[in-house]
Parts: C-alpha cells; sequence; structure tokens
C-alpha cells in the first residue's frame, strides 16, 4: 500500500500562511482526525485543528481534494495554517503521529504525479528548471516546457510514427496479397518529412546554456586587465587585480545576469609560454582547458593570439602605454567605466542568440540524445529496402519517443530528476 505523506508546500515560516499538503490514501482520514470532519470537496472552509489528546493547533482554511484528478492522483488535502515556525512544527507532529503517514522526501509529491499519470519526464524536468529559475529567460523556457510544450510536439511525432509502422506491419503480414504488399508511395517522403521536424529542433539552442549561463572567458597574458574587467563585469571585488602579474592562479568563475540573461563569466590565468612556478603551470592548464568549454572568449591579448572566435578586446584604453588593437570589437576601461556598457549590450544580444527565445521550449543533454536517437533511426528506415529492418528501426525511434516521455525510465535517472526538486514539491 502507497504511503501518504505530507510537507510544508509554502515558503519557510515565519509568513502570513503555511500551507501543508498530504497525499495518498489516508488523507481524508488525515484531514477528518485533525478537522473532526471531512469537508465537502474541492471548497476551502475553515476549521479548528486539533491534535490527539485534543489540544488546539491552529484556526486554518482546510481543502479536500479526492482523487484521481488532483495534482498528484492521489487523495489530496491541504490545510492553510497561520505562517509561524510553532504552528507549523506543531502540526507537523500531529500528522507524523498519526498512523499510515509520513513526512515526504524531496520531490516525492511530484514524482507521483508522474507515476500517476498526471505528468510526463518532460514536464517534470520544465518543472524542475522552473523551480530552479533565476532569470525570465530561464523561467519563460521552463513553464513551456512544464506546460507540455514539447510533449505536446512528441505525441503528435509518435502518432505519425505510429501511422508509418502500420504501413510496414501491413506488408509484413500480408505480403502475399497484392493490394498492401508494397508500401505506399509516399512512405519515404513522410519519413523524410518527420525526420526534418526532429532535426529542426536539434538544431535550437539547448536548455543548459540557459540554465548555466552563457559561459564567457577572459584570457590573456599576465597583466593585461583580466582580473580587473572581470570585477566590473560581474559586479564584485571577486578577483584580485594588483599590477604583480601572475596573481590569478585558478579559473575564478560568477554568475550575473544581464537585461534577464544568465552569464557566467571566468577569469583565468596569464597565458604565456614558460614558467617555472609550479603553481603557476597548472593555473595556465587549467585557463586552457576553461578556453576549451567557453562558448565567447574576450581575448584582452595581442590582437591575433587569441582562440579562433575570440572577441579582441582592447582593455586598459584609458592607459596611454595599452596596446592598442586595430581592429578591436571593443575598446574598455574598467577603470573609467569606458566602453563597458557597449560590451554588456553586445554581450547581451550574442547570448540572446545562443539561447532560447523567450518561451521557447528547451532541450536538455538527455532530451536532444534522445531525439537524436529517434532522428538516426528514421534515417536508416529511409535507407533500408527490407521491410523487417524498416520495421525495426522505426521501432526504435518509438522507443526513443517513449523514453521522452518516461514510458521508459531507469529508477537511477528518477531519483536523479526528483532529488532536485525541494521537499513539498
Amino acid at each position: 500500500m502507497t504511503d501518504t505523506i505530507f510537507a510544508l508546500s509554502s515558503g519557510a515560516p515565519p509568513a502570513a500562511i503555511a500551507v501543508v499538503r498530504i497525499s495518498g490514501p489516508a488523507a481524508g482520514a488525515a484531514l477528518q482526525a485533525l478537522a473532526e470532519r471531512l469537508p465537502p470537496e474541492r471548497r476551502t472552509v475553515t476549521a479548528t485543528l486539533r491534535d490527539s489528546g485534543g489540544a488546539v493547533l491552529d484556526r486554518a482554511l482546510v481543502l479536500w481534494l479526492p482523487g484521481p484528478n488532483t495534482a498528484t492522483g492521489e487523495d489530496t488535502a491541504e490545510l492553510h495554517l497561520h505562517g509561524g515556525r510553532a504552528v507549523v512544527a506543531a502540526v507537523s507532529a500531529a500528522l507524523d503521529a498519526l498512523p499510515g503517514l509520513r513526512a515526504a522526501e524531496p520531490g516525492e509529491f511530484t514524482r507521483r504525479a508522474f507515476a500517476n499519470g498526471r505528468i510526463d519526464l518532460a514536464e517534470a524536468e520544465g518543472l524542475a528548471d522552473l523551480l530552479n529559475a533565476e532569470t525570465e529567460l530561464q523561467r519563460q523556457s521552463a513553464l513551456a516546457m512544464a506546460g507540455g510544450a514539447f510533449s505536446r510536439q512528441v505525441e503528435a511525432w509518435r502518432e505519425q510514427l505510429l501511422g508509418l509502422s502500420a504501413s510496414v506491419e501491413a506488408v509484413l503480414d500480408f505480403a502475399d496479397e497484392d493490394d498492401v504488399a508494397l508500401l505506399p508511395a509516399d512512405f519515404l517522403q513522410r519519413v523524410d518529412a518527420l525526420r526534418a521536424q526532429i532535426a529542426t529542433w536539434l538544431t535550437r539552442p539547448r536548455v543548459e546554456v540557459l540554465r548555466e549561463g552563457l559561459r564567457v572567458v577572459i584570457a590573456g597574458p599576465p597583466n593585461s586587465g583580466k582580473s580587473t574587467l572581470f570585477n566590473t563585469l560581474v559586479q564584485a571585488d571577486a578577483a584580485i587585480a594588483t599590477p604583480i602579474a601572475g596573481t590569478t592562479r585558478d579559473v575564478l568563475t560568477r554568475p550575473v545576469a544581464y537585461a534577464g540573461v544568465p552569464f557566467l563569466f571566468a577569469d583565468t590565468a596569464g597565458l604565456h609560454d614558460a614558467t617555472d612556478d609550479v603553481v603557476e603551470a597548472i593555473g595556465i592548464e587549467r585557463a586552457l582547458e576553461a578556453l576549451d568549454r567557453a562558448d565567447l572568449v574576450l581575448w584582452l591579448g595581442p590582437e591575433g593570439e587569441g582562440p579562433l572566435g575570440a572577441w579582441e578586446v582592447s582593455a586598459q584604453c584609458d592607459r596611454p602605454q595599452g596596446a592598442a588593437k586595430r581592429q578591436a570589437r571593443h575598446r574598455v576601461s574598467a577603470v573609467s567605466g569606458e566602453g563597458i556598457a557597449a560590451l554588456i549590450a553586445d554581450l547581451v544580444a550574442t547570448a540572446r542568440q545562443a539561447m532560447p527565445k523567450p518561451g521557447e521550449a528547451a532541450l536538455n543533454q538527455r532530451q536532444h540524445d534522445l531525439l537524436l536517437e529517434a532522428a538516426r533511426a528514421l534515417q536508416a528506415a529511409e535507407d533500408e529496402t527490407d521491410p523487417l529492418l524498416v520495421a525495426e528501426a522505426l521501432r526504435l525511434a518509438r522507443v526513443a519517443f517513449d523514453a521522452l516521455l518516461g514510458r521508459t525510465t531507469t529508477e537511477d535517472m528518477l531519483d536523479a530528476l526528483f532529488g532536485r526538486f525541494c521537499i513539498g514539491k
């Protein structure tokens, strides 16, 4: 029998109101035990909550939501309490003392919603991103995924795939009948059209860059102004900036958002060919690794010596002795502020091109890999001539679609996903 779980599902007290959720087969009995009655379904009523000894816990609003048409698909009750710590603690203790009830684990309410078919895996992943969203772009993209935009698209693809599979199965089952011995004339065109739709999604910006921010690495030789520019861009004295060469020994990162767009800026050790300092050598090696992972590099070193695609930046342009670049994308001074606003505006515009459009569902790594599997399977279906092999290729594409929506999952993967949720969600 499934346990009945409870948890505080609103913000940490003290607060004006604290919402405690109860979900499971004993939810109604728990509500009746505390409120001494079961209120009408789906109507908020006031009730005096008491513990097993009859002591008053709180005067609260209570809500009874019988399953399966609930968020979790189970019988659910909500207690809208006064939001003091002592009130929440007393009510939680009273619930914990009831038979069949226990405190919920992180993400357990949402996991039950998934297990009971109230949401699919893609929607659950979107909800996890929504709970962790810190910028407007993150919120809008996560909301689209949590709202089922991608799930509906996968279901539409799956319906097309089932139609294609039916055509192949007809050939395999009734190959001796002339009217169904051959695949329809438009079969390959339909397969190719489906694969092309998936390919369009595979070219979309990924959710990782939205979740983690555009990774911008500031690089160059020692004393080129990297740390000073880094501090200016992250709006904090995060890095030690001195005239002494080699001050930065490791990769230092800070997240920041501009105009609702997330960035992850990285300051790196000064790059040069040779050093006798073991620690500095390690810093240079880590700086090179950071360059390999960068979405964008701001190169403060000699013109033309930076990584391919790096932005040439003339830093310290307020200094007469500063080395000017003939084709610098930006000329800036972190001291005077010259050029900083233009650099930030350019970064924001570039990041927006690399990130999902507002309100557009974005794929994570798992979803991207599964869609790629489906696209490859469809390509195999186009290339094969044996109906048996075509049918197998279409089956593999269908398996990938099912995995996208969570119809085929592993417990480890589910544990990792729902472990991202807070207790009470």
